[in-house]
């Protein structure tokens, strides 16, 4: 194939979006800065930009596309992507490489205008650009697979309102380390945890390892503002999935937790202290646990039975007597909390299933559907269990039908064939899905009794 052909092929892809067909023309031998004339002449990278397609950007970027060319009205493909305000865009087009080899001037022509977008607002400076003071068109898009972001239009003129992620990301890439208050401020701004401002200044928080970062993040937690309390709590979080730094830095976790853990009001911030406390080992957890097991918020309550470690230490009296409670709380969640946290204690073994087999029979289908995936797992092996799965079997949602026919292969139930008919077809996506293969393995024994 010619090259001219390739080039041309590439320019069609790029303005469909095919991402798969961009690099397979690159690998190919086409071009990744060719031009599109339909586009003013400009490089395909900034076709994909003008079009918010990171996916396509990204391809052309690792195929060797310049986010530095040069452009006959003095930009770059890279200026553009920070123009166009889209965070998913403008790393696509800076790369994975840090940037700090960039000439000073072109660094802080950089800055200054992601700067300049996000302190002026993006709909007033497109007001500005477009030389009208009308109203503005603003909707939420979705900016990559988690994050969203306000995409505002006037007068033919489109942005993504992103600046302050953009900005973010601009000044971490060139190692200039911003004050965390302003980070911050940039964060809640607006307080919506899945807003791209907010996850890409978690994000670099966290990159940011020091100590100093951490305490003048973590100090936020007495703020008087919920968002900025969340924030905290996301940071500590994604820093804990990401960083295994050993028991110092656990110890140092776990310890702010728990202090958060004991004095924090808002019941909804407070359940979501708690869901991450509990997954450190804290000398503290059984008292606090205790301290909130007749919280009057349920999102509060659901936590509570985490808090009663149970592998390979016996619960306590006290503990026991809580979850005990909490098996009969009017609360759906809390009860199937309370059972999945007690199972192993073979003292409340007996309430729990009680307390399990009277959610299967609950007329709400949320409740019958946690009984399904809570009973279908465990360790109990009464004929009630196999009966009520059994049961479970006439619930609407195929997932459920699928926890009690997985319940009843690992019992090697006689209804078992039967249970597996009544799931139905599972379609694609459950390949390496644990009870779908556990179906099919009772299936091949079925058929292959002498079979290794």
């Amino acid at each position: 194939m010619s090259e001219d052909t390739l080039d041309s092929r590439l320019r069609s892809a790029v303005r469909a979006g095919d991402a798969e067909t961009v690099r397979a023309l690159l690998e190919e031998g086409a071009d990744p800065n060719t031009v599109d004339a339909d586009a003013d002449s400009a490089p395909v990278l900034c076709v994909a930009v003008a079009a918010y397609d990171a996916v396509v950007a990204e391809a052309l970027v690792e195929g060797g596309a310049d986010p530095d060319r040069v452009l006959p009205d003095g930009t770059t493909p890279l200026w553009r992507a920070v123009d166009g305000g889209s965070p998913a865009v403008f790393s696509a087009v800076l790369g994975k490489e840090p940037r700090l080899r960039m000439p000073e001037e072109a660094r802080e022509r950089l800055l200054t205008l992601a700067r300049g977008w996000y302190e002026t607002g993006a709909a007033e400076e497109l007001r500005r650009r477009a030389g009208t003071p009308g109203p503005v068109d603003v909707v939420r898009v979705q900016d990559d697979e988690y994050e969203w972001v306000e995409q505002v239009s006037l007068g033919g003129l489109v942005v993504r309102a992103g600046h302050g992620a953009v900005l973010t990301s601009l000044e971490w890439a060139f190692r200039i380390l911003t004050p965390v208050e302003e980070l911050i401020a940039r964060a809640v701004d607006p307080p919506h945890e899945d807003h791209v401002n907010w996850s890409t200044v978690c994000v670099t928080l966290t990159q940011r390892r020091s100590f100093e970062t951490w305490s003048a993040v973590v100090a936020h937690r007495h703020d008087s503002d919920p968002p900025h309390r969340r924030f905290v709590l996301d940071f500590v979080r994604l820093r804990s999935l990401v960083y295994a730094d050993g028991p110092s830095h656990e110890k140092r976790e776990s310890d702010f937790l728990a202090a958060w853990a004991a004095e924090e009001t808002d019941s909804g911030l407070l359940a979501k202290v708690l869901d991450l406390y509990t997954e450190y080992t804290h000398r503290d957890q059984e008292a606090i646990g205790l301290r909130y097991a007749d919280h009057p918020d349920p999102r509060v309550r659901r936590e509570v039975p985490y808090a009663f470690p149970t592998y390979g230490v016996p619960l306590t009296p006290a503990a026991k007597a809580a979850l005990l409670t909490l098996t009969r709380d009017p609360d759906v969640g809390v009860r199937v909390a309370a059972c999945e946290a007690g199972m192993r204690d073979d003292d409340l073994l007996p309430e729990i299933t009680r307390a399990l087999l009277l959610l299967a029979e609950d007329p709400d289908p949320a409740a019958r559907s946690a009984a399904a995936t809570t009973l279908a797992g465990s360790r109990i092996r009464t004929p009630a269990v196999s009966d009520a799965l059994v049961a479970l079997l006439a619930h609407t949602d195929q997932l459920v039908r699928l926890e009690a026919a997985y319940g009843l292969a690992v019992r090697d139930d006689p209804r078992t064939g039967e249970a597996i008919d009544r799931v139905g077809p599972l379609g694609a996506g459950f390949e390496d899905d644990h009870r779908a293969g556990a179906l099919r393995m009772w299936r091949w024994r079925k058929r292959n009794p002498g079979g290794v």
